[in-house]
């Protein structure tokens, strides 16, 4: 099977949650147009990031959010499927989530992730302000198997290589990452970016799709710069730093086969995953 993905990246309105609606149903709809199957959106564009106690104003629940954006995109005469982050309210609780659905035909919601890792630590105080999710994030989808991994889950190797054991062949990576560690032309933060999800594509032979936030908020940064990795480590599509755009490209779900055949490392762990179980446990003794 193979179909084209957009990763979309935008400077959100903060907290205008209308506004910010409106703006990923025009992606979407430039999307679709172009005869996308699945966009993808950065971490907590419905509302932007660096929110603080404005958390609990912006949050909604994933039938909300597709309410919003299906009143907006019910006239599209197929299905599409979006991958949107957003701060979720859920049982007394908030959370730094991201909602995998259909609109256009048969509009659902299909799964919501919530962020396992909150960083807490320099710019970063998610901690206080919403509470860290549990499960992991892997899912059947009309597209093949889909797993979330928010921003800074997967700087933590441990998630992906689940997801892969899990059986994911795309990994979709909303992020809001802010621009820090400056050397001439590059990046630092960014740059690493591309080196893990190269090596995540590689090690596990599935595709990493990662959306980043644009703008500024309080003085710190959100450069863009959005990509899609193949399983072999290649990247396919690469979004340029500080602007609203749109990227496009095919995914091929024949190459996840070829390349896990070629470098069968999650076939391999695979198999010893009875014993890594083992030492787990001891570790937690």
């Amino acid at each position: 099977m193979s179909y084209t993905v957009g990763v979309a990246q935008f400077t959100p309105t903060k907290a205008d949650i209308e506004a910010n609606l409106d703006r990923i149903a025009e992606f979407a709809l430039a999307a679709s147009g172009e005869g996308a199957e699945l966009v993808v959106f950065p971490e907590t564009i419905t509302s932007g990031y660096f929110l603080e106690g404005g958390v609990l104003e912006a949050a909604m629940s994933p039938a909300e959010l597709l309410d919003g954006l299906d009143s907006r995109l019910h006239r599209l005469d197929r299905p599409l499927d979006l991958l949107v982050g957003f701060y979720e309210k859920s049982g007394g609780n908030l959370y730094n989530s991201a909602t995998y659905l259909q609109v256009g035909q048969f509009p659902r919601v299909i799964h919501t992730y919530r962020k396992f890792f909150l960083p807490t630590y320099g710019v970063f105080d998610e901690e206080r302000f919403v509470s860290r999710g549990h499960e992991l994030g892997v899912f059947d989808t009309r597209l093949g198997k889909m797993a979330i991994l928010i921003c800074e889950d997967v700087w933590h190797s441990v998630l992906s290589a689940l997801c892969a054991v899990a059986g994911a062949q795309i990994i979709l990576i909303p992020s809001a990452s802010p621009a820090r560690g400056f050397e001439e032309s590059t990046i630092g933060n960014l740059d690493r970016y591309h080196r893990m999800l190269r090596a995540v594509s590689d090690e596990h032979g599935v595709y990493c799709v990662n959306s980043q936030l644009c703008g500024f908020e309080g003085g710190k940064g959100f450069v863009g710069g959005s990509s899609v990795i193949d399983p072999f480590g290649h990247t396919i599509a690469q979004a340029p730093i500080l602007e609203d755009h749109l990227a496009l490209c095919k995914v091929d779900l024949e190459l996840i086969e070829i390349a896990r055949s070629q470098l069968p490392l999650t076939s391999d762990l695979q198999s010893a995953w009875g014993d890594i179980c083992k030492i787990v446990n001891k570790i937690e003794r």
